[in-house]
């Protein structure tokens, strides 16, 4: 016997469009898919958005998500920016704002300002608190997704075991998710470009460098949720240059944007950037370089989990084909060709949008699951935030 949550998924996915599908899909009787759909309706997960061709007889109606009912609050937080935005359940941005801010100024300045710009976009889209049913963060750190805390990282002090989550829910009685920065934008780029790739590799390159893998359309976090933390691989032992870890030799102390502005004088990688963009033959060069150093440790990545796309992200991927083409001289000159032949290597095509996707996707995944519609179901409806006066 189905649940109405999973009925849900049957109709997320596609397999089923109408009540006389989900009876001949699920062998359950009219009444009880007619008791799963109504209720479905009533909590506003799904409505009935047009009807079906139909050979004689009253056409059937068409039922699907209804995306504007409840929306969700995301915030993408890096080493020098934070960018929130509210999203529809189908992780369509609806309004956004993004600012200058190092993350270093801790965790309760930067949630500070995150508590204040949620509410900015609510005021903004006319939409009340009640209507929010989830929260999403994501950090450039090691996360532990379970416990809502960043576990471990070199560019965030005083954020690690921070509870995040509560920082936020004296506003929002609702799920807050929090995870790693690249996991998120890998998610948000296979979501959004690459559904029918079973495996998918994103590498950010921005002050630091970091990696999210999607395996079967799930993020891949490793045993100790450490995957794709290959900023830190030591790949020149003798190396004088000291990473943001201690150690030298690191890929990210050889092909980051923090080292590429070091090597050229400048301030952060998003200056790189407007030194390729400018044409300047030394910042396009040493971009080149950097993308052969990262490359060499990617063709290890593309050899042990063979992915359908290897993306750039970051602010790396904004110098267009400089960084890339250094990456694919490796990865292909590195890696044996049966694994690289259907290989696609290419940036980002959500850009500064890839966390904001990703996270907005993650907190959707997980409000529209079975269990979580279950629940909300059996306490009354959709679960949505709550205000509450802020603790003093």
């Amino acid at each position: 016997m189905l649940t109405a949550g999973q009925i849900l998924q049957l109709i997320r996915d596609g397999s089923c469009r109408t009540r006389k599908a989900l009876i001949d899909h699920t062998g359950l009787s009219r009444s009880t898919i007619t008791d799963r759909v109504d209720r479905l309706i009533e909590a506003g997960y799904i409505h009935e958005s047009g009807v079906e061709s139909s050979g004689g007889g009253r056409p059937p109606s068409v039922l699907d998500i209804d995306a504007t009912s409840r929306l969700v609050l995301v915030a993408d937080l890096g080493a020098g920016h934070a960018h929130v935005a509210l999203t529809d359940l189908a992780a369509r941005p609806l309004v956004e704002e993004r600012i200058e801010m190092r993350i270093e100024r801790g965790p309760d300045a930067v949630l500070s300002w995150v508590r204040e710009a949620f509410q900015r976009l609510l005021d903004r889209a006319g939409r009340p608190r009640e209507h929010v049913c989830g929260i999403g963060i994501d950090l450039p750190g090691s996360v532990d997704h379970t416990a809502g805390k960043v576990v471990r990282s070199f560019l965030m002090p005083g954020w690690d075991d921070h509870p995040i989550g509560e920082a936020l829910r004296a506003d929002f009685d609702v799920p807050i998710l929090v995870e790693n920065d690249a996991n998120a934008m890998a998610l948000g780029e296979w979501w959004s470009s690459w559904r029918r790739t079973r495996a998918l590799v994103l590498v950010k390159v921005s002050t630091g460098i970091g990696t999210g893998v999607i395996l079967d359309g799930r993020i891949y976090r490793g045993a100790e949720e450490a995957a794709g933390n290959i900023g830190h691989v030591r790949l020149r032992m003798s190396d004088d240059r000291v990473c943001t870890c201690g150690s030298r030799g690191c890929v990210a102390s050889l092909a980051s944007g923090h080292a590429l502005a070091r090597d050229l004088g400048q301030q952060a990688s998003s200056d790189v950037v407007r030194l390729v963009h400018a044409g300047d033959p030394t910042a396009i060069a040493r971009t080149q370089e950097a993308g052969r150093t990262l490359g060499v440790l990617l063709a290890t990545a593309v050899s042990l989990l063979n992915p359908g796309v290897l993306v750039l992200g970051g602010d790396m991927a904004e110098t267009r084909e400089h960084y890339l083409t250094g990456i694919r001289e490796s990865v292909y000159s590195r890696s044996l060709p049966y694994t690289t032949r259907n290989l696609e290597i290419a940036t980002s095509s959500l850009g500064r949008r890839a966390g904001i996707v990703g996270t907005a996707v993650i907190v959707m995944e997980h409000v529209l699951s079975p269990e979580s519609v279950d629940a909300a179901l059996a306490a009354g409806g959709l679960p949505r935030g709550r205000a509450r006066t802020p603790a003093s």
